[in-house]
């Protein structure tokens, strides 16, 4: 359920408050294996340099801008798992991704957003029941607006952590690379060794080495 906004009494002081933007974008729609990553991103006041769509950024200087961010901003990341994904399918889990992420900043925040500015073409309003925000979705908004920038980064950098993690548990597959990406590498692992519990079971490339 949204927070509500507590109305002032008659003898708080009327203080400016600036407009509460949230960026939202996600990381790993694509891949066969690994979670949906998604983060919620409200910049400070102190905004670093070079903010931008994640992928054109070099690892390293995505690194350090995932590091200032989330000591400068209200943040939050949501993680859909595969079991999830496969349970309700990759559009809906990233969905539902992008309303938890949400949800949890605005509770951190205790006030509603003026609006959340998502990266894409679709938002989870009318998709997802519990999102009860105003929202509009930005094509390419991670290179147009700093704020869905940010929120790229710390979902990247989330989420490429936690494949460099599952890469020690199992690494005939290659994630430290690819992170769950369809690669050759990755396809032939796939064919050779089969899929892990780690694997989107849903998704054709999975599903089909299943059966060998």
């Amino acid at each position: 359920m949204c927070r509500q906004t507590p109305e002032l009494s008659n003898s708080a002081p009327k203080t400016a408050r600036a407009p509460i933007i949230i960026g939202v974008d996600e990381a790993g729609r694509g891949p066969l294996a690994g979670p949906v990553v998604a983060a919620a991103v409200v910049l400070g006041d102190v905004i670093p340099g070079g903010i931008t769509d994640s992928k054109k950024l070099s690892a390293k200087r995505r690194g350090i801008l995932d590091g200032e961010l989330r000591e400068s901003c209200h943040w939050a990341v949501a993680v859909v798992e595969p079991e999830e994904i496969d349970a309700v399918n990759i559009f809906q889990a990233t969905m539902l991704a992008m309303t938890r992420c949400v949800r949890d900043v605005v509770a951190d925040l205790d006030a509603l957003p003026e609006m959340v500015l998502i990266d894409g073409n679709m938002t989870p309003h009318g998709r997802c029941a519990e999102w009860c925000w105003p929202a509009r979705a930005i094509v390419k908004g991670d290179a147009k607006e700093p704020v869905i920038g940010a929120a790229s980064i710390i979902a990247k950098e989330w989420r490429d952590r936690m494949m460099l993690e599952a890469a020690i548990t199992h690494p005939e597959y290659g994630w430290e690379r690819n992170k769950g990406y369809g690669t050759k590498e990755h396809l032939d692992a796939l064919q050779e060794h089969g899929p892990t519990p780690l694997h989107r079971q849903s998704f054709a490339p999975v599903a089909q080495a299943r059966l060998l």
